[in-house]
């Protein structure tokens, strides 16, 4: 039973992670329409300069902070003199993003080396929790899940009460008729990408302090981004959710129960979902 709960916790807190990575993914391409494929290298990048902050500051919070405005600068830039240049092809944008991805990639490594780098964490993140029934869990998997539920909620209250997140919920489904009612789109695709891609960043500080960084991580935990982003819907903050907590606990019981076939835990149901629900479980009939 010990078990069982310690691999739900697993899976809830790489929940959070996946989240915070999938949720800028998925309305970037419900209101842009990008095939954002760099998503994955923003987080690397944002793992790394995190990496460098906190150990030249010892701060954390700062170390959170750079990563995040690191990976929106870069996404800045990518979005003005890269992506824009391929219009609407979804090829296009899946070549010069994928190259940007491996540029990034092979930029770090010169950087900062091949081997795998753990971020520091404060002192008072380094211990564990004892719970009921003898369980000694880490602080820092609670404080990532603590993270994800509070951006959740926040996302989920600029999404659903304000007027921004307003235009943003019209622009995913009908993006020419909010053009027509005189919204500036072109101000909402500099907000949502900036945030998506500043969450990636934030969200590679705490992959880098709970997972390590390393070169090749930015495919790794993309794969798992885009089985979120599948499973939950392009362009549904709640699909983000739901598809990121599915995600991860599918893959925590995997590893845990069947290790050999971990990968067939998680994909598996998947394929199943695509047959019956093709745009996932809170996709949109419009979203071409």
């Amino acid at each position: 039973m010990n078990s069982f709960i310690l691999q739900t916790f697993n899976g809830i807190s790489y929940a959070a992670l996946l989240f915070l990575l999938a949720s800028g993914f998925t309305l970037t391409f419900g209101l842009m329409r990008i095939v954002n494929m760099a998503h994955g290298a923003y987080y690397l990048l944002g793992g790394y300069i995190g990496l460098s902050v906190a150990k030249a500051t010892g701060n954390f919070g700062f170390a959170l902070i750079a990563g995040g405005v690191a990976a929106a600068l870069l996404g800045f830039i990518a979005d003005k003199v890269l992506i824009k240049r391929a219009g609407d092809n979804h090829l296009s944008q899946v070549l010069i993003t994928v190259g940007l991805a491996y540029v990034v990639g092979d930029v770090a490594l010169k950087i900062w080396g091949g081997d795998a780098l753990k971020l520091p964490v404060p002192i008072w993140m380094r211990g564990v929790v004892e719970l009921p029934g003898g369980i000694v869990y880490p602080i820092f998997r609670f404080f990532l899940t603590g993270i994800g539920v509070v951006v959740a909620l926040l996302l989920w209250l600029l999404y659903r009460k304000t007027q921004i997140g307003a235009a943003i919920r019209a622009g995913v489904d009908d993006r020419e008729m909010v053009s027509a009612t005189g919204i500036h789109v072109d101000r909402l695709f500099v907000i949502v990408s900036a945030l998506a891609s500043f969450l990636a960043g934030f969200s590679g500080v705490l992959g880098g302090a709970f997972l390590t960084v390393y070169p090749g991580a930015e495919w790794e935990i993309l794969v798992f981004a885009l089985v979120v982003v599948i499973v939950g819907g392009l362009g549904s903050l709640e699909g983000a959710m739901i598809g990121a907590l599915i995600v991860g606990l599918l893959d925590a019981y995997g590893r845990w129960l069947v290790p050999e076939m971990s990968y067939f835990v998680l994909f598996g149901p998947m394929a199943v979902l695509l047959l019956f629900r093709p745009r996932g479980l809170f996709g949109t009939a419009n979203m071409t």
